[in-house]
C-alpha cells in the first residue's frame, strides 16, 4: 500500500509540473483521492520525486546544492487561518530590512488552480502540492509556482503574482523592471513604479537574503510538513498563529459577507441548524487547528525546538514582547527597522484600522468582536469548537451579558512552548 501511495504521489507532482492546462490538473484532482487520518505519517516519496520540474536553466545555479544550509540562514513558515491577524504578524518579519525575503500567500495561486473546474480543492491531494511548492520557494526557486500562476508567465515574467506589493523584497530596485505600456498589474508595488515581475531576478534576490519567511493560511495539517522540516538544505521553524474561533467567525462575517449569508440569517433568526454543512466545516477547521497544535506542543523529535504557538490576542495586547519572543525563537535578530514599524502600527488610529489593514490599535482590536457577534452564534462556536478553545485558553460565556462585559476576560493566561 505504501508503494502504491508513492507511485500516486510521484504521478501527481510530475503532472502538476509538466502540465500547465487547468483541465489536466482538475482531472488529476478528481481521480486521485488519498485518504489519511490525522497524525498518520505521509506516504513515503522518493526524495528525487520532490524536485521534478521543468527546465530550470533560467534560474540561478546551485539552488539544489547538497552542501547544506548557509550558516545562519533561517527559513520560517507562518501558519494561520484567515482572519487571525496573519497579515499583520507577517509584517513583523517583512519589515525586518535588507536581509529578509518575505512572501505573502504564494499558495493562493496553487489553491486557485487546483480548484478551478471542480467543486473545490481536493484537500487530500493539495496538501502535498502545497508542501512541495513551499520547499521550492524556500530554496528560492519559483519554477514550480509558475505552473499555477494564471495567465502563465512568459520567459519567467508575470504581471499577476498575488499580492506582490506585500513583499518588500519583490519591490526592491533589483527586481523593479521597466513599466510596460498596456500591461495591467493588479498587485503593483506601492514604493516605486515597476513593471511585470521577473521571477529569475526574484530568485536572485531571494538567494542573496540571509533569511526567508513565508506566510500562508492554506496549510492546516502540521504533520504534512515533516519532510520539509527534515530537509537538510533548510533550517525551518514553524510558527502557528491562532485566535479565538468566535472572533474569527465574527471577523469573517464582515470581511467575507457574501460567503457568510447563512450565518447572517441565523444571527437574525437565532436558529442555527447544528448539522448544517457550514457548521460542520467550522467544526472541521477547529479540529484541524487543534490537532496540529497538539502535535506541535507535544514536541516530537522532528519538531523539537522548531514549533511555536502564538495567540493573536497576546500579540495584540503585548505586540513588542511577542514580536521579540518570535524573533528569539527563529534565531533572527530583531532590527531597529522592525521594532519601529511595530511601535507605529500597533497604535494606529481607528480610521487606519480597516478590515484588511496591517495597522491596528491592538489594545482595542482584540476585544472588538464581542460587540458584533450574537450570543446565539457564540454558543454554536463554543459547542463545535470547545476542545480547541480549551486547548488555547479561551473562556466560555454562558450569557449575552457576560459576552458584552469587557471586565470579564475571555483569555486564560497561558504559556505555550
Amino acid at each position: 500500500m505504501r508503494n502504491k501511495y508513492a507511485v500516486i504521489l510521484i504521478c501527481i507532482v510530475a503532472l502538476v509540473i509538466i502540465e500547465k492546462e487547468n483541465n489536466i490538473i482538475s482531472r488529476v484532482s478528481d481521480k486521485l483521492t488519498l485518504r489519511r487520518s490525522p497524525l498518520t505519517p505521509e506516504p513515503p516519496v522518493p526524495y528525487n520525486a520532490l524536485v521534478v520540474m521543468e527546465d530550470n536553466s533560467s534560474y540561478p545555479e546551485g539552488i539544489y546544492s547538497e552542501n547544506g544550509t548557509q550558516a545562519g540562514r533561517k527559513h520560517i513558515l507562518l501558519m494561520a487561518t484567515t482572519r487571525t491577524g496573519s497579515s499583520f504578524v507577517g509584517e513583523f518579519f517583512n519589515q525586518h530590512g535588507d536581509n529578509m525575503f518575505y512572501l505573502f500567500e504564494p499558495l493562493w495561486h496553487v489553491e486557485r488552480k487546483l480548484s478551478i473546474g471542480t467543486s473545490g480543492t481536493n484537500a487530500s491531494t493539495s496538501v502535498w502540492v502545497y508542501r512541495d511548492v513551499l520547499q521550492h520557494l524556500f530554496l528560492c526557486n519559483f519554477s514550480m509556482l509558475e505552473n499555477f500562476i494564471s495567465p502563465p508567465p512568459r520567459d519567467h515574467v508575470t504581471p499577476a503574482l498575488f499580492r506582490r506589493e506585500s513583499s518588500m523584497a519583490l519591490c526592491e530596485e533589483q527586481v523593479c523592471t521597466p513599466v510596460v505600456k498596456d500591461i495591467f498589474e493588479r498587485y503593483h508595488c506601492k514604493t516605486r513604479r515597476c513593471g511585470p515581475l521577473n521571477l529569475t531576478l526574484a530568485s536572485e534576490v531571494c538567494l542573496g537574503k540571509q533569511h526567508r519567511v513565508i506566510k500562508t493560511v492554506r496549510v492546516r495539517q502540521l504533520d504534512t510538513l515533516r519532510s520539509l522540516v527534515e530537509d537538510p538544505r533548510l533550517d525551518i521553524k514553524l510558527i502557528q498563529l491562532v485566535r479565538d474561533p468566535r472572533a474569527i467567525l465574527a471577523s469573517r462575517m464582515v470581511a467575507f459577507a457574501g460567503k457568510y449569508q447563512n450565518w447572517k440569517s441565523w444571527a437574525v433568526t437565532g436558529d442555527v441548524p447544528i448539522e448544517d454543512e457550514e457548521v460542520k466545516r467550522l467544526e472541521g477547521n477547529c479540529n484541524n487547528i487543534r490537532i496540529s497544535a497538539e502535535l506541535g506542543l507535544s514536541q516530537p523529535k522532528w519538531l523539537k525546538n522548531r514549533y511555536m504557538l502564538v495567540r493573536y490576542e497576546d500579540i495584540a495586547r503585548y505586540p513588542m514582547q511577542k514580536a521579540a519572543e518570535m524573533y528569539n525563537f527563529t534565531g533572527i535578530p530583531m532590527t531597529t527597522q522592525a521594532r519601529d514599524w511595530i511601535l507605529r502600527n500597533t497604535h494606529a488610529s481607528t480610521e487606519a484600522s480597516g478590515v484588511y489593514s496591517t495597522q491596528k490599535n491592538s489594545s482595542e482590536q482584540v476585544e472588538k468582536w464581542r460587540r458584533s457577534i450574537p450570543f446565539k452564534l457564540a454558543q454554536v462556536v463554543q459547542k463545535v469548537c470547545g476542545p480547541t478553545m480549551k486547548l488555547f485558553g479561551y473562556r466560555f460565556v454562558d450569557s449575552e451579558q457576560k459576552l458584552l462585559n469587557k471586565s470579564f476576560s475571555l483569555l486564560e493566561e497561558k504559556h505555550f512552548i
